[in-house]
């Protein structure tokens, strides 16, 4: 690179993060700052460094896992891992989140003493990288706290530099009353230094550790970590509890200013990094706070749908589509440039701060109780009055759905695929958690051994058991897995199902969720309809205004729809595909014949 277009790229990149800096530490700190991260990363910069628009497609699918998710006798759970992935989906995903994987002292990895070594039970880096080879890794940067066992806050303990000035000490007497808790654990941990007992921030447990973004030393080591992890091969990079980040007494300290525009400053330096990474952030919140993360196209790439998770649930325990329709009219499409992330299920509970002001009174409390019906388990949250509120359910998805809120029948599996059928379907990235392709159940054991009601969904399969379930057909694991992929493998051919294609949400009877896809080209449309219902539904065609010039037919099923005016009949949770563009050779004939 010549002289004069290095001198460019500094320009550029000063331009473009130093007002950032500036709104987080003021306009000094931000000429010295912005000089600090330049030098980090003036070795990487691409070659060129405009937006990637082309990120993702339909093709795009993801896997959500532990690094132990399986484990076999005599080998590293790395390796299983990577076998599996190699031997069952290598056709099916395109990207794996394996959830930290780094050395933790707690919450199963989320408590991290070191970011830059491998857990070594699980494997090491050579491992990652393999894995990185043939599918596109996500990694956690758990950038809110660390490990009480870390380097930084023995340091802290000491008095030692730099760990020292990375935590917030507060005095216990202060009024934090107005503070946002997504835990009913003490705000404040007590510690012993060598200057005395401090009490310092911890959001989620005393083993975790708030960091202090006010010190930009803060944000220089997690841009040196979120670097590595770049050059290891990520290309998701995910921003765990990013919206309590910043800390500002007598505030929320929740989603505040500064928060954001660190989002946005790890974003440009990924931009001028490579621009084929995405940045994606945790914030299992309302709605409304949840879609600002996208901020003006500047902020995530891609943001979790968490709304979605316990909508659906609710929509198939209940047989009808009013609430889960209604938050789908009112949701607007990714910005350009930017997608939703979808899932059904994920290493934590189902969130319920996503279903306020969406949900009844009625059936907020029905949903609950049938959880616990199901086995399931609620975790609270401390609110500001003191008081505690459900936070999530915690249950293998699998299990919840073994059911409705009348209580269990013979329709698990059915009503389980229509729900990820669903997911799969509307707008955005899918990503499957390992446990809802494999049809895990509730792990009761789990938690009894762990004394953490997150365990429940966080089953370790013996794979050589798993192995046994898989080659026998009428096993859920074998029946689920094998109806995924393959309507995975029809899905990764429909450009109606690009993460950025259109969508439209139509009005069905309650009992149906139904909604249009159309490409970006234009060129083919999807209506994906789903009977929520444990009963035989019937569709009028002419209510979803099926194009006349146009041949139709069901991707799922393969029949052909021969008259557009005909009426259609859906079995208990059943979902179909109608599109105008398929193959010949996939149709199977008249879908009412």
């Amino acid at each position: 690179m010549t002289p004069t277009k290095v001198s460019e790229r500094r320009d550029t990149f000063k331009r473009r993060i130093q007002p950032l800096l500036t709104q987080i530490y003021g306009e000094e700190t931000a000429r010295s700052l912005v000089d600090r991260l330049y030098d980090l990363v003036r070795e990487d910069i691409a070659e060129f460094v405009d937006e990637d628009l082309g990120k993702w497609s339909q093709k795009n699918i993801l896997l959500i896992t532990y690094g132990d998710s399986l484990k076999r006798q005599g080998e590293k759970p790395l390796v299983t891992l990577e076998r599996f992935l190699t031997e069952y989906l290598s056709d099916t995903i395109t990207g794996v989140h394996i959830l930290p994987f780094f050395p933790y002292s707690s919450d199963d990895g989320f408590a991290v003493i070191d970011y830059l070594k491998v857990n070594p039970e699980l494997g090491d880096w050579n491992d990652i990288k393999t894995i990185a080879e043939h599918f596109n890794l996500m990694v956690d940067l758990v950038i809110n706290h660390v490990s009480s066992q870390s380097r930084w806050f023995e340091e802290f303990k000491r008095g030692e530099k730099p760990g020292r000035d990375y935590f917030i000490t507060v005095d216990p007497d202060t009024d934090l009353s107005n503070v946002v808790r997504p835990r009913s654990s003490p705000l404040l941990v007590p510690v012993e230094t060598t200057e005395g007992e401090k009490y310092v921030w911890a959001t989620f447990s005393e083993d975790q550790i708030d960091v202090n973004f006010a010190n930009p030393d803060v944000l220089i080591e997690f841009v040196k970590i979120l670097l590595f992890y770049v050059r290891i091969g990520a290309k998701y990079v995910r921003l765990d509890a990013i919206g309590y980040l910043w800390k500002s007494i007598e505030t929320s300290c929740i989603h505040l200013p500064q928060t954001h525009a660190v989002i946005k400053v790890l974003r440009e330096i990924l931009q001028f990094v490579d621009p084929e990474v995405a940045l994606i952030t945790e914030t299992n919140v309302p709605n409304r706070e949840n879609l600002s993360y996208f901020g003006n196209r500047n902020e995530a790439h891609t943001i979790y749908n968490f709304s979605l998770p316990p909508l659906l649930l609710n929509a198939l325990l209940q047989g009808k589509s009013d609430h889960l329709k209604t938050w789908m009219m009112s949701m607007p499409p990714a910005p350009l440039g930017c997608a939703y992330l979808n899932f059904t299920a994920s290493h934590d509970g189902i969130g319920l701060r996503p279903t306020e002001g969406l949900l009844t009174e009625d059936e907020y409390e029905a949903l609950i109780a049938t959880m616990k019906r199901f086995g399931g388990e609620i975790s609270m949250r401390r609110r500001p009055d003191g008081t505690e509120s459900p936070y999530e359910i915690n249950i293998s998805l699998f299990d919840a759905l073994k059911g409705t809120v009348k209580g269990e029948d013979h329709w698990q599996i059915q009503r389980f695929l229509c729900a990820q059928t669903i997911m799969m379907s509307v707008e955005g990235i899918p990503a499957f958690y390992i446990h809802s392709l494999l049809a895990t159940p509730n792990d009761k054991e789990n938690v009894k051994r762990t004394g953490r009601k997150r365990s429940i969904n966080r089953h370790q399969w013996d794979y050589d058991e798993l192995l046994d379930r898989l080659e026998h057909p009428d096993t859920p694991q074998s029946i689920v897995l094998q109806e995924l992929r393959r309507l995975l493998a029809i899905r990764r051919r429909q450009s109606a199902f690009h993460p950025n294609a259109t969508q439209y949400t139509l009005h069905l009877k309650r009992a149906l969720f139904g909604f249009w896809r159309q490409s970006i080209h234009r060129d083919q449309s999807i209506f994906s309809i789903h009977n929520l219902s444990d009963r035989v539904q019937k569709l009028h065609l002419s209510e979803i205004n099926l194009v006349c010039t146009d041949p139709w037919c069901d991707l799922i099923s393969g029949r052909i729809i021969s008259d557009i005016y005909d009426t259609l009949t859906l079995e208990p949770y059943q979902s179909v595909w109608l599109t105008n563009k398929f193959d010949e050779e996939d149709a199977i004939g008249d879908a009412n014949g």
